[in-house]
């Protein structure tokens, strides 16, 4: 069960206990997923943490769940995938709770970004993300056209 893509890219400031305060436009974006939580991970390709509402982490595991454990790539995939994860709940306040081993793991201080990846939010230093956008060894238009280029929808836009 997919949700609807979540939107937006927000700085905000992580205190020092570790929590973070959702901004308003992002809560209200998650309010369908409040109740059942999320599960707060690593990131596999860059140095941020990634926040699935529940539903969507679920739909991971069942993807994932279908690997033969017997096969040693496998199960070494899951237990590097799932290393770390945390289920957290973001409170009355609209407060997040950022485990410290996954603080340190995504470098973060005290300022951050939370920036939407469709299904889930990614949430980095800010310093971090700033660099992984101005990251000079990825042309983008090179690789939008790699991924994007043989996809053509059936209403004609791409």
């Amino acid at each position: 069960m997919l949700l609807n893509a979540i939107v937006g890219t927000y700085e905000c400031k992580v205190d020092a206990k570790g929590r973070l305060l959702l901004p308003a436009p992002l809560k209200k974006q998650l309010a369908a997923s409040l109740q059942d939580g999320f599960v707060l991970k690593r990131s596999v390709f860059q140095p941020c943490l990634e926040l699935y509402p529940m539903a969507e982490w679920n739909a991971m595991m069942i993807k994932i769940n279908k690997l033969n454990r017997f096969v040693k790539k496998n199960n070494d995939f899951i237990r590097r995938f799932t290393a770390g994860v945390k289920v957290v709940e973001i409170d009355a306040l609209g407060r997040l709770l950022v485990p410290k081993d996954l603080t340190s793991f995504a470098h973060i201080d005290k300022d951050i970004v939370l920036s939407s990846a469709v299904n889930i939010v990614e949430v980095w230093d800010k310093e971090m993300y700033e660099k992984s956008l101005d990251n000079s060894e990825v042309d983008f238009a090179d690789l939008a056209e790699d991924v994007m280029g043989s996809i053509n929808d059936d209403n004609g836009i791409s």
